[in-house]
């Protein structure tokens, strides 16, 4: 069998230091957001939010490519537990024959408090199955925005994320070699990821300063 995954990899383009606490959970189920009302065990004030894009192409379906983009604005939280992932696969194709699949999610969510508590996951995962010379691309891109009080993206910033959104939905339908894509989806990242330094400047301060962390992971097949 000609089955395929990349090891994963990670890096963060923020360095800064944020005063959650942040660790990986196994968890596998994936749900949208709910208040913390109707999950039972968790604090009074806890945020729960999971987002994935999948994407599979076979040889009935030769190119699929997909991707999300969300913002999720919690407020004021004691806790919060939040998970991004993008799968890609490709199955059943060849060198002559060969498929593409394409899943970048971008996940942006704010929150605030001065002792919160995050359990944060982000994955992406490509699998070639039987498909020699298929591309496999999963980008998973998580922004964490931590604040000491209350906030909402103003409309210029809810503005120039719109504009990044489209411009992700064009770069997930174009037929750029896996390669690019990743530089082009790391540029769109690090759009991101100034937009929303520009908003926090803006955000009302604190004893702790605001922070926004990224947890960016890619995945594909073939590497080169």
């Amino acid at each position: 069998m000609n089955h395929h995954r990349k090891p994963r990899t990670h890096s963060v383009f923020t360095q800064r230091a944020v005063r959650v606490g942040l660790f990986a959970a196994g968890a596998a189920g994936l749900a949208t957001a709910v208040p913390a009302q109707a999950a039972t065990g968790l604090p009074q004030h806890t945020a729960v939010a999971a987002d994935q894009t999948f994407s599979r192409a076979d040889f009935h379906h030769h190119t699929q490519a997909k991707d999300s983009f969300t913002v999720r604005q919690f407020g004021n939280v004691d806790a919060a537990s939040v998970r991004n992932q993008a799968n890609a696969v490709g199955v059943g194709c060849s060198v002559d024959d060969h498929c593409r699949s394409v899943a970048l999610s971008f996940q942006i969510v704010t929150m605030a408090g001065e002792h919160t508590h995050l359990n944060a996951v982000n994955r992406g995962d490509a699998v070639n199955e039987h498909c020699d010379g298929c591309q496999t691309l999963a980008g998973a891109y998580q922004f964490v925005v931590s604040t000491p009080h209350p906030f909402t993206l103003d409309a210029e910033t809810r503005r120039r994320l719109a504009d990044i959104h489209q411009r992700l939905d064009a770069l997930t339908r174009s037929t750029l070699p896996a390669t690019d894509l990743k530089t082009r989806a790391d540029a769109l990242a690090a759009e991101v990821n100034t937009v929303l330094h520009d908003a926090v400047a803006k955000a009302p301060q604190g004893a702790e300063q605001p922070t926004v962390t990224l947890h960016r992971h890619l995945d594909g097949w073939p590497a080169h």
